[in-house]
């Protein structure tokens, strides 16, 4: 028996990276998925993997920046499987990035639409519908950039910051109503979204990204999509409200590791100024 049997999930952002390996878990564990995601091949490829591993899912195009298709991705829940009882926030990409005085308000909003306005709708149209089945759960991908600061990533940190709290207050809501909020906070992740912008692609991102923390490899999708099992599971039946920092220790303190660096040096591996878009873009 699947820990998420007869369980309803919205993933977005899940034609790859985090989004993907969530997406085969929890078909794994029993759970039908609603892959939502810009990238309609690696949208598909998703939905093929999460049935070869003996789940459900479809693939809903959506641009999480659109109202209209975030609140489309829950209406597709509903539609193809009766009920929604998840949903996983998990869209992402760097946005703007570089010196604060060269980021423009154009690239900003653009930031804050795809990596904080699409968490706020992800909540807000996911709400009704567990309401009606007597409750769910809420995760959002936050990230430790949003606990401490990065140089260059200043629409990135501020997001994900304002992600962690928007979780809380949330939480405090939604309580009454059996629907638990939380997010997840990785450190660095060796996703498309990193490698795909450096040379020597995902094997020099992975060694770098080793030496940042205590527990010296890079991070890992599933690495998230474990913890992310774990809040929508019935396990986690008495957590709400919560930040779950997934990082190998870089958020533990000063001087532990052995490169050193901030919290949001996994991110900026990516472009140094201007922007930073989806993975499949580059």
């Amino acid at each position: 028996m699947g820990r998420l049997d007869r369980k309803v999930a919205v993933i977005t952002g899940a034609a790859s990276g985090i989004g993907r390996a969530t997406a085969i878990r929890f078909a794994g564990e029993g759970a039908a998925v609603v892959v939502a995601d810009l990238n309609r091949d690696g949208g598909e490829a998703t939905v093929r993997d999460c049935k070869e591993n003996g789940g459900s899912a479809v693939f809903q195009q959506a641009d999480v920046a659109k109202e209209s298709d975030v609140q489309g991705a829950v209406a597709r829940a509903v539609k193809e499987f009766g009920r929604l009882d998840i949903i996983y926030n998990n869209a992402g990409l760097g946005g703007a990035v570089g010196p604060i005085e060269n980021i423009t308000l154009e690239n900003w909003d653009r930031s804050l639409a795809v990596l904080l306005r699409a968490v706020f709708l992800g909540i807000k149209y996911s709400v009704p519908e567990m309401r009606k089945v007597g409750g769910g759960s809420i995760i959002s991908t936050a990230s430790v950039a949003g606990l401490r600061g990065g140089p260059g990533l200043h629409a990135y940190c501020a997001a994900k910051a304002s992600v962690v709290n928007l979780t809380r207050s949330a939480a405090l809501e939604l309580g009454k109503d059996k629907i638990r909020v939380n997010c997840i906070c990785p450190g660095g992740i060796n996703t498309p979204l990193v490698y795909n912008s450096i040379p020597g692609g995902e094997q020099v991102s992975a060694q770098f990204l080793a030496h940042f923390q205590p527990l010296a490899r890079a991070g890992r999708p599933d690495d998230i999509a474990g913890m992310a099992l774990y809040l929508a599971s019935d396990d986690a039946e008495w957590v709400t409200g919560a930040a779950m920092v997934v990082d190998g220790g870089l958020t533990a303190g000063w001087g532990s590791t052995p490169g050193g660096g901030g919290a949001a040096q996994g991110v900026g591996l990516g472009p140094r100024d201007g922007w930073s878009g989806p993975s499949f873009e580059r």
